[in-house]
C-alpha cells in the first residue's frame, strides 16, 4: 500500500527560490509539487512554515563527544551512536558522514588508542538492523601525525562504503595551529598539562610528523582511491598547500585557515567547507579566517556543523540573510554537500528526490525546528 504524506501551505525552499506550495511524498520519494496556498483534502496545513530539504552533514565531531562525555570516560559505543543519531534528527540533519579518527599514538606520554574499525563495524551493523533514524555514512579522519595510520587504513575496503577520507595534520606550528600560543592554550586546557608536559608533547608530535608524515600522506591518498571515497584536505593555509591537495585529487577543503587558501581552492575547483560555529560566533576559535569573510568574498561553498549540530541550520539561515537569498544559504547545507560526495538523490526539493525534508519556523531570525522526515517517515 502506498504511503503518502502531503504538506500544504508551506514555504518551499527550492534550489533557486522560495515559493509557497504543496509537497507530496509517496513511498519515501517526492512525487509532486504544486504552488499556491490551497490545502487539499488529506494534506497537513504547514501554516506558512518553511519546508526545506533535510540537512546533509559532511564533518561532525559529535559522535566522539558522545563516545567520551567526560575525559577518560569511554561510553558504550552503541549507546553513543543512538544518542548521536537522535540528536542529529532533532537538529534537522537527515544524512551524516560520521567523522571517525584513524591513526593513533600508542607509545607517547599522551596516548590515544585506535577505535575506528570497531566503531565502523558497529555503525554498519546498526544501520543494517534499522536501528538508526537518519542516513549514516562513514568519514575517516586520517591523522597524518600519528604512529598507526597506514595499518589502520589497511583495515578498510570498498565494502565499508567509506564516503570521505580527510587528511588531517595537527602538527603544531602550521595549518590550524600556526599560532603556537593558541595551540598551547587548547592542549593545556584540554589535558591539564603543565609547561614541561606541553613541551614534551610538542616535541613528540614533531618527531612523529618527521618520521611518518610523507608515508602517511601517500597512504591516505591511496586508501581514498581504493575505497572510492572523496578525498578532503584539512586546514589548508597557503596556496602551495592547496596546490599539493589538488595534485592529490582533493575535492573538498575542510576549514581553510586563510583567504589565500580559499581563493586557491576556488581556482583549483575544490569546494570549500567552513564551520557553522565560525559563522555564528563571527570568527574562528583558533584565530583563523572568519567564515563570514569567505562568504562575502564568494568563497564559501558548504557548511559543516563541526562541533555543534544545532548550529548547521542557524548558520545556513544567517548566510541566506547575508546574501539576500535564502535558497542559496540553505544550499550550503543541502544540495552542495550532497553533490560534492555524489549523493544525487537528496539535498533538493524536486520530483524524484528522497523524501528527506524538515519543517521550521523563524523567531527573530532563529530557526525553530518543528519536524524532520527521512524518506517520508517522521523521525523528529
Amino acid at each position: 500500500m502506498t504511503q503518502e504524506t502531503i504538506f500544504a501551505n508551506a514555504r518551499l525552499i527550492l534550489r533557486d527560490r522560495v515559493e509557497t506550495g504543496t509537497l507530496r511524498i509517496a513511498d519515501g520519494v517526492i512525487t509532486d509539487i504544486d504552488f499556491g496556498t490551497a490545502v487539499p483534502k488529506g494534506a497537513q496545513d504547514m501554516q506558512g512554515d518553511y519546508i526545506a530539504p533535510g540537512l546533509v552533514e559532511l564533518h561532525t565531531d559529535n559522535l566522539e563527544r558522545h563516545m567520551s562525555p567526560r575525559p577518560k570516560v569511554d561510553w558504550p559505543h552503541r549507546a553513543a551512536i543512538l544518542a548521536h543519531d537522535r540528536e542529529l534528527a532533532g537538529t534537522g540533519i537527515t544524512t551524516v558522514f560520521d567523522a571517525i579518527r584513524v591513526g593513533s599514538m600508542i607509545s607517547a606520554e599522551h596516548q590515544y588508542q585506535r577505535y575506528a574499525r570497531g566503531m565502523v563495524d558497529t555503525i554498519l551493523a546498526m544501520r543494517a538492523a534499522g536501528a538508526l533514524r537518519i542516513s549514516h555514512h562513514i568519514h575517516l579522519r586520517a591523522e597524518i601525525c600519528s604512529e598507526t595510520l597506514a595499518e589502520e587504513l589497511a583495515e578498510f575496503g570498498p565494502e565499508d562504503r567509506v564516503g570521505i577520507v580527510s587528511m588531517m595534520d595537527h602538527t603544531p606550528g602550521q595549518r590550524q595551529f600556526r599560532d603556537l600560543s593558541k595551540f598551547e592554550a587548547y592542549v593545556r586546557g584540554k589535558h591539564s598539562f603543565d609547561a614541561a608536559a606541553f613541551q614534551r608533547h610538542v616535541d613528540t608530535l614533531y618527531d612523529v610528523q618527521k618520521q611518518y608524515g610523507k608515508t602517511h600522506e601517500a597512504a591516505t591518498v591511496a586508501a581514498a582511491t581504493r575505497y572510492g571515497a572523496a578525498l578532503a584536505s584539512h586546514d589548508d593555509t597557503t596556496a602551495e598547500q592547496v596546490e599539493t591537495s589538488h595534485r592529490y585529487g582533493v575535492r573538498l577543503a575542510e576549514f581553510p585557515t586563510t583567504i589565500e587558501a580559499a581563493h586557491s581552492c576556488h581556482a583549483n575547483g575544490i569546494a570549500t567547507i567552513m564551520g557553522a560555529p565560525n559563522v555564528i560566533r563571527g570568527g574562528s576559535h583558533s584565530g583563523n579566517v572568519a567564515a563570514l569573510d569567505l562568504a562575502k568574498a564568494d568563497r564559501l561553498d558548504i557548511l559543516s556543523s563541526d562541533y555543534v549540530p544545532a548550529g548547521l541550520l542557524i548558520a545556513a539561515l544567517q548566510l541566506g540573510d547575508l546574501w539576500g537569498d535564502l535558497a542559496r544559504g540553505l544550499a550550503t547545507v543541502t544540495h552542495a554537500p550532497a553533490q560534492s560526495v555524489g549523493l544525487t538523490d537528496r539535498g533538493t526539493i524536486e520530483v524524484g528526490a528522497r523524501g528527506d525534508v524538515i519543517r521550521f519556523a523563524r523567531l527573530d531570525g532563529l530557526p525553530i525546528l518543528r519536524e524532520t522526515w527521512v524518506e517520508g517517515q517522521r523521525v523528529f
